[in-house]
């Protein structure tokens, strides 16, 4: 499903490109998007990376850095002054010396990091060295998931929200608001507080829809679990309505949600997609599936749902010379499935196999003709170590770590300081049985708690080594590496 636009915006985002573009062939950069449902790890995924660039992690599949051509990384300061910048600092202190996790991305933001590297080929090698700048533009998942709301109108809205709403996984949440919103006559006069305990109601069964226990992602409006300084704004102060007039009246509270969904879209949405989403050059997805396959399969069809949604807000594919100059494309999208350091290396190949599946089925549904989609299993910190633990019966694969405090497993709850090891479960061999309720391979729950970040480890000298991963280098390469010959 494309994109809506005014014919304003498409001026604006061709006339910022064409600017991008001729300041590129001075001075090379590349926008990478990063962004994830809530919890996928897209801050500790963006700190990682940073930390790795910059103090020559372990990076072994990232060919420029493996081969010696890096010159060495730093930070700028970032193109943009308007946007928050990504405070990279302040989160790997968090990790690093207090070894808990950052906050979760609440707002977009972004950093630059500046790789000076030697060209990999003969002849350029005779040349001054290169120079590449990556901003990093952070932002959630759920505010990506606003955009397919710039083509339809409040009617549709209301019509589709409902449709979710009945959903088994979802009907018993959605209760309350419900009941309020069925008692609503559309044509009767505004009323500012019923209008208020409307937007409550509807968020609340957002919110509700997003606890871990249904891990459902396709929750829209976005804002609405995000709010950022919209807190409190008429322009978040509406939701669907169960009845619909087919004539407006005015001064309606059908006119009244009408307006502000039209202002939400129009003074929220659509700068989002204008001023970041359409001027991306590649894009990492981060998602949690295990979390959703632990809340059982109508949470995987949900997390299916969301990322097509997702993926069909991009403008993704190669287009020729001349409209490449004014319409940016994403040619390169990277699904990332997080926390592999949670199970057995075992079973990566498993992980990976599933994300595969889930992404072939949600490219049939997306437009995406011309561009590269890669899927990786991934820790951007790796929080764990794999051991192995005998038993009667042979040897049991385990993952050793330390759980946080007042996380839980059967009737043990653990105090955050001890160190543990834990036999995560086994994923399904067959990918299909997780799209399929009822089959003989049904996944079993995995034995899912979150780990302490882990102490850096240390050289003979004292010298702290980078972030441990699993795979951030082969997400680099995939990313960035074809920018740095």
């Amino acid at each position: 499903m494309a994109i809506r636009t005014h014919f304003t915006d498409d001026a604006r985002i061709a006339i910022d490109t064409l600017a991008k573009r001729a300041t590129s062939l001075v001075s090379p950069s590349i926008r990478l998007g990063v962004t994830g449902l809530s919890r996928a790890g897209k801050t500790v995924f963006i700190s990682s990376l940073v930390h790795n660039l910059l103090h020559g992690g372990r990076l072994p599949l990232f060919e420029a850095h493996q081969s010696g051509r890096i010159a060495r990384a730093y930070l700028e300061p970032q193109p943009d002054d308007a946007v928050p910048r990504f405070q990279y600092e302040e989160h790997i202190a968090t990790m690093l010396e207090k070894r808990i996790w950052p906050d979760s991305t609440r707002a977009i933001s972004q950093l630059r990091v500046t790789i000076e590297y030697e060209s990999a080929s003969l002849w350029n090698k005779l040349l001054p060295g290169g120079k590449l700048s990556l901003d990093i533009v952070d932002y959630p998942g759920e505010w990506l998931l606003d955009l397919p709301l710039l083509g339809k109108d409040f009617a549709a809205f209301s019509r589709d929200s409902a449709e979710l709403a009945e959903l088994p996984s979802r009907a018993d949440l959605a209760t309350d608001w419900h009941m309020l919103a069925d008692g609503i006559d559309p044509d009767a006069p505004a009323n500012e507080g019923l209008a208020q305990q409307l937007a409550t109601s509807f968020a609340d069964y957002l919110r509700l829809c997003k606890n871990d226990s249904r891990a459902l992602s396709t929750l829209p409006p976005g804002r609405f679990l995000m709010p950022g300084d919209l807190e409190g704004s008429p322009a978040l102060t509406f939701a669907p309505l169960t009845r619909l007039s087919e004539v407006v009246r005015p001064g309606s509270m059908q006119a009244m949600m009408e307006r502000r969904y039209e202002a939400y879209k129009t003074h929220v949405v659509r700068p989002f997609f204008r001023n970041h989403v359409a001027r991306l050059d590649r894009q990492i997805v981060l998602i949690d599936v295990m979390q959703a396959m632990n809340a059982g399969h109508e949470a995987v069809v949900d997390l299916e749902r969301a990322l097509a949604d997702i993926l069909s807000c991009f403008r993704a594919g190669k287009g020729n010379f001349l409209t490449d100059l004014f319409i940016p494309r994403i040619d390169r999208i990277l699904i990332a499935a997080t926390k592999a350091d949670h199970i057995h290396h075992e079973s990566h190949r498993r992980l990976e196999a599933i994300v595969r599946r889930l992404t072939e089925r949600v490219i049939a549904r997306a437009d995406l003709s011309g561009a590269g989609v890669e899927v990786i299993a991934m820790a951007a910190v790796r929080a764990t170590r794999e051991a192995t633990v005998k038993e009667r019966t042979g040897s049991l694969p385990v993952i050793v770590g330390t759980p946080m405090a007042g996380e839980t497993i059967a009737d043990e709850t653990f105090d955050g300081e001890t160190e543990t090891a834990i036999f995560p479960g086994d994923l399904p061999e067959k990918p299909a049985s997780v799209f399929q309720p009822g089959t003989a391979e049904a996944p079993a729950p995995i034995r899912f708690v979150r780990f302490r970040p882990p102490q850096l480890e240390e050289t003979e000298d004292g010298v702290k080594l980078s972030l441990p991963h699993i795979r951030l280098d082969r997400a680099l390469q995939y990313l960035i590496g074809d920018q740095l010959v």
